[in-house]
């Protein structure tokens, strides 16, 4: 890093820490309670004005926001019981989460608009999490268990002013659960289910999880402790063959301590580990090799956080750091050879995020900051040998963003970041989003242009088939829509058109006289475009209806596993204090699919036809707020479809579940 940037960076902390350094004696504003529901995410009746964050780190009521953001509140969660993580968010307008239909061990896509994973960043407590070792700077989403998410925002579009590389296609931010007010408090659970596919039937439990956790408030001090295990077998992942069943087990600890050093200081600290072994069939390859108990996958992650936050009567300063490594080992029989095949990876990231939020009045506020990354990784195969005394970099960021809102209604929000990275030039990104409520009146127009970046990976930079002339790619999103939210909230419609376009993107290449293989910057634009709606109406106190729809198009090679058209629909009925039901329908669209073929060394393309899946769940408190039972079904009328070539998904299952509330 020059010294230009060290003293911009320096400056910008410098103004950080003056600005409430100047308000040390002042009382800390008192914080609004608010209770959140969000129309729009599909669950909640109304209480309070929602407050969303994503989009400008501030908690601004929704109507004021330039976005639209959904919501996917505790409440809604609680309501989701016995669904995973990924066919939460695969109900999401917009987002694509491909494998959720499969097996357990399946890896998971993510995709919106569009998108894949390493153009979607995940923020867990408002730090990016990644796995630096990944060929892609892709994080996955099975390391996190639901049971321990206290609520989701899923905001759409290029968002790299706010929060760095990655962030491209969309940011998910998932909240863990913290302390009660309470001095103490437990909740256990425990749950099992069936493993089946459309074709295979066995109602005997193949599916179980349960889990522990503790927390309270003492004074100053408050803390939260949560287990959770996971053991499924039944299916195997690959479909049409007679392979044995494949297991899955995941094992994930969150700790949490706070302390109220005085009225304005405020210190968490978090600990997190989170443990995935499952078998897999064959190889990657069309499932090219033979079944067989070798083929045992290894996730370890371990995470650490430290958060502390000083407020003052104008603002807030805080600094979000963590550092996060992740191990995974492979084991992998290879007919060829007729050997067992090993392979290590192991990385470390390193991230700190200060940003110092001022209020100047109640029409203008922004947030002024700083971030640093580092990244390491190490690798060992029979393919290769990398060292992460080589294969490291660092980021260093400045950004700010401000939001003006007129009494005219007009909302603006624009801002910037200059990105520094150790091993390719600067890059620079900014957004100007707004928004325009009517006033006396039910509509709110939005408007916005973003641009992103997304870093080359520890990976292509440094592999056997990396490449240090490698720059980012370059991402920018145009969107305008419209949101209407009429008699008295009891419904709300919103529609967003946008278009995507994406240059510098990195790929792999093999010249064909030589063979020898590299990843470059592809050179020329590709684009996405599409538009998405959704639709909520509260029939009455006790129904509430929700319905999405998605039209994604993308030419080659960006539509692999987009469908064109998706379609969302749930009806949620609270049948008395005690008793509720759901019921949801998915429709996805014909996708494009693709994979090598180890036989012919071919890459094979098709298109998979499209599937609807309809689940139901009820629900009913034993003892309110103490003892409750559930049960769900899932693929409702046993429908058989591909997710991926190649790849079994599950048909009609079972589930029951019971949870204590102490």
């Amino acid at each position: 890093m020059n010294k230009k940037n060290v003293c911009f960076t320096a400056q910008l902390l410098l103004i950080g820490m003056i600005a409430f350094a100047q308000q040390e004696n002042s009382k800390p504003i008192p914080k609004q309670k608010i209770t959140f529901s969000d129309i729009s995410s599909g669950i909640s009746i109304h209480k309070l004005d929602e407050v969303i964050v994503s989009d400008s780190k501030f908690e601004i009521p929704k109507e004021k926001a330039s976005k639209v953001i959904v919501k996917i509140t505790a409440e809604d969660l609680e309501k989701k019981a016995g669904q995973s993580l990924a066919t939460v968010l695969n109900s999401v307008v917009g987002l694509e989460i491909n494998g959720n239909q499969s097996g357990a061990g399946k890896n998971l896509g993510v995709y919106i608009r569009g998108g894949r994973n390493r153009q979607t960043l995940i923020l867990i407590d408002g730090i990016p999490v990644t796995d630096a070792s990944g060929i892609n700077l892709e994080f996955d989403l099975r390391l996190i268990p639901i049971e321990q998410v206290e609520s989701i925002e899923i905001m759409k579009g290029a968002s790299s002013t706010l929060y760095g590389t990655g962030a491209a296609t969309g940011v998910i931010t998932i909240t863990l659960k913290k302390a009660s007010r309470k001095l103490i408090e437990a909740n256990a659970y425990f749950n099992m289910g069936t493993q089946m596919t459309a074709n295979k039937v066995r109602y005997t439990p193949q599916d179980f999880n349960q889990g522990f956790s503790a927390n309270g408030h003492h004074k100053s001090v408050r803390y939260f402790a949560s287990i959770n295990s996971t053991e499924t077998k039944g299916i195997s992942e690959a479909k049409g063959l007679n392979f044995e069943d494949d297991r899955f087990s995941r094992v994930n600890s969150l700790v949490k301590f706070g302390v109220q050093a005085n009225s304005n200081l405020n210190l968490d600290f978090s600990g997190n580990y989170d443990k995935i072994k499952n078998n897999f069939d064959g190889t990657f390859d069309n499932f090219s090799n033979p079944d067989t108990p070798e083929n045992v996958s290894n996730i370890e992650q371990f995470r650490f956080g430290f958060s502390p936050k000083y407020k003052y009567s104008k603002g807030e300063f805080v600094l979000n750091s963590s550092i996060n490594t992740i191990r995974r080992n492979y084991s992998t029989f290879d007919s060829w050879s007729n050997s067992v095949g090993k392979s290590d990876y192991s990385s470390r990231t390193i991230s700190i995020d200060a940003y110092n939020k001022y209020t100047f009045s109640k029409k203008f506020f922004a947030v002024l900051g700083t971030q640093f990354q580092f990244l390491d990784m190490e690798a060992q195969s029979q393919y290769e040998a990398i060292s992460s005394k080589l294969a490291q970099f660092n980021t260093k960021d400045a950004y700010f963003t401000a939001v003006y809102n007129f009494d005219s209604g007009l909302n603006i929000n624009t801002g910037a970041r200059y990105n520094t990275h150790s091993v390719y030039k600067n890059h620079f990104v900014f957004n100007v989003n707004s928004s325009y409520s009517f006033q006396n009146s039910p509509l709110k127009l939005l408007a916005s242009y973003s641009t992103a970046y997304i870093t080359p990976s520890l990976y292509q930079l440094y592999s056997p088939y990396g490449n240090l002339d490698l720059t980012p790619e370059e991402n920018s999103t145009i969107e305008a829509g419209f949101e209407i939210n009429a008699f008295k909230k009891r419904i709300n419609f919103n529609t967003v058109a946008f278009y995507r376009e994406e240059k510098n993107s990195i790929g792999f290449y093999t010249n064909p006289d030589t063979f020898a293989s590299n990843y470059i910057n592809i050179q020329g634009r590709n684009n996405v475009k599409g538009v998405e709606s959704m639709v909520s109406f509260l029939v009455f106190k006790a129904l509430k209806l929700d319905a999405n729809y998605a039209y994604t198009f993308a030419k080659a090679p960006l539509n692999s596993l987009i469908p064109k058209h998706k379609i969302n629909f749930s009806a949620d009925y609270q049948a008395s204090k005690r008793t509720y039901f759901s019921m949801n329908y998915l429709y996805v669209h014909n996708r494009n699919s693709s994979f090598f073929d180890g036989g012919t060394y071919k890459l094979i393309t098709s298109i998979l036809d499209s599937y609807q899946v309809v689940n139901a769940t009820a629900k009913y408190d034993l003892i309110p707020n103490k003892m409750s039972v559930f049960g769900t079904v899932s693929n409702l009328f046993n429908k058989d479809f591909e997710e991926n070539i190649g790849y079994s998904t599950r048909g009609r299952n079972f589930k029951l579940g019971i949870a204590f509330h102490f």
